[in-house]
């Protein structure tokens, strides 16, 4: 029996997606779903969720929850993760200590201050889950979802190079889908390949029936003049390869638009925005734990299904898929640096994920690439050097802080957030 062990059961609303995904399979209908969180009511409410999901799909998994990650993961198959280290508290101080600098942010999950900071508490739980992985289940395979995403998996190879890991990202397939309305053409006669890093990799085909579809968002856009007020429909204009991120995303990895007033006005860019997203998701958690103890069925509608489910289906069944997947990069993107994450279209099956081989992304693509992918290597070595400095350069060479912050405003930014973030943070970096 296929064992699926859940990290960060607690986020309800994405694991209620992900199970529906899972228990729609009929070769996974009866697989165990094992349940993790740190906090108790959460995990009370994942596992409601689970048993009225099996329930209203007429599936019959075997269901357990434990507060013991080391439970959960014994004997696992797959272990997916979706975790988030200090939760909103931590997030809103990611957002409001940078502000009284005068430094913006929209998501803060990736890149820039916000994600270096992420990733600094996400580290220490990486590393113990790895480590609970190679003794426990060492043939499981690791399905990353937390961000900063390349961050993450890069950690992860470079402190468990054997440890089965792969991230898995929406964000190629929505830019497809998303694209594909907006030019009226049906999505299931769209061939595509996206390649880069997570949150900043490029359409490099966007086909239909063999023609490329670039020439016909040109004309859409040309004639359209709100079209062109977002982000990466201007980076599009410029730069020739569309973005695989939103528009909130893509402002805070790039120099050019989050410094000023008239940016901001003319790219209609949401400033803080996920602290909105964020305080709707723990409104949208207890809204859900409110219908789940008064017995009301789950909404279980679902347009398209998440990576991590067809994934496994592939690994279980042997039916092949593409998806667009993150891992270290050995020989597949020739012109980013060998090592770190990058996404790029995976085969997978029985046999696993298997990476393509890209070759060289176009040069303008790669050169902002690099610059993100500095932010990264530099957060992953302080790391794993424990060294406090390595943050700060880190932070002065990501391009959004760089171009709207002083050094000695960028140092003073990230004592007060080390400080702010108290025991989140690894003692050695504080």
């Amino acid at each position: 029996m296929t064992v699926i062990a859940f990290l960060g059961a607690g986020s309800v609303v994405f694991t209620r997606e992900l199970l529906a995904d899972i228990l729609s399979f009929d070769e996974l209908r009866d697989v165990t779903l094992a349940l993790h969180d740190i906090d108790p009511e959460r995990l009370e409410t994942a596992e409601l969720i689970a048993r009225r999901t099996a329930d209203q799909l007429g599936a019959s998994p075997a269901i357990t929850a434990s507060l013991d990650r080391r439970a959960v993961l014994d004997g696992a198959d797959f272990v997916i993760n979706s975790i988030q280290v200090g939760m909103y508290e931590a997030t809103v101080r990611d957002f409001e200590i940078p502000a009284k600098y005068g430094l913006r942010q929209t998501i803060g999950d990736t890149l820039g201050v916000g994600g270096i900071f992420r990733a600094l508490r996400t580290f220490p739980v990486l590393d113990a889950i790895a480590s609970d992985m190679l003794e426990l289940c060492p043939d499981a395979w690791l399905l990353n979802y937390t961000n900063p995403m390349a961050m993450n998996v890069a950690y992860l190879s470079a402190v468990a190079p054997r440890l089965r890991v792969v991230g898995l990202c929406h964000s190629v397939f929505w830019t497809v889908h998303d694209l594909a309305d907006l030019l009226g053409v049906p999505l299931e006669e769209v061939d595509y390949t996206g390649a880069g890093v997570n949150h900043q990799a490029w359409l490099l085909r966007f086909e239909h029936r063999g023609e490329s579809l670039y020439p016909r968002l040109d004309a859409l856009l040309a004639d359209d003049p709100q079209l062109q007020r977002r982000v990466r429909m201007d980076m599009y204009r410029r730069l020739g390869y569309f973005p695989t991120e939103t528009s909130e995303h893509s402002s805070e990895y790039v120099p050019w638009y989050l410094h000023s007033e008239a940016e901001i006005a003319r790219l209609r860019i949401p400033v803080g925005d996920y602290l909105g997203i964020s305080a709707d998701n723990v409104a949208e958690y207890h809204a859900t734990r409110r219908s789940l103890l008064a017995g009301e069925p789950l909404d279980l509608t679902r347009e398209a299904t998440e990576y991590a489910p067809q994934v496994i289906h592939s690994m279980v069944t042997g039916q092949q898929r593409r998806i667009h997947a993150n891992v270290p990069n050995h020989g597949l993107i020739s012109n980013l640096p060998e090592g770190y994450a990058v996404e790029v279209p995976c085969v997978v099956d029985r046999l696993g994920v298997r990476p393509e081989r890209v070759g060289a992304l176009p040069p303008q693509c790669a050169a902002l690439n690099r610059s993100f992918v500095n932010v990264g290597q530099l957060t992953v070595q302080a790391a794993l050097d424990g060294d406090p400095r390595l943050v700060r350069q880190a932070a002065m060479v990501d391009p959004n802080t760089a171009a709207s912050l002083t050094v000695d405003q960028i140092w003073a930014l990230c004592d007060e957030l080390t400080a702010a973030h108290g025991d989140l943070i690894p003692a050695v970096l504080r």
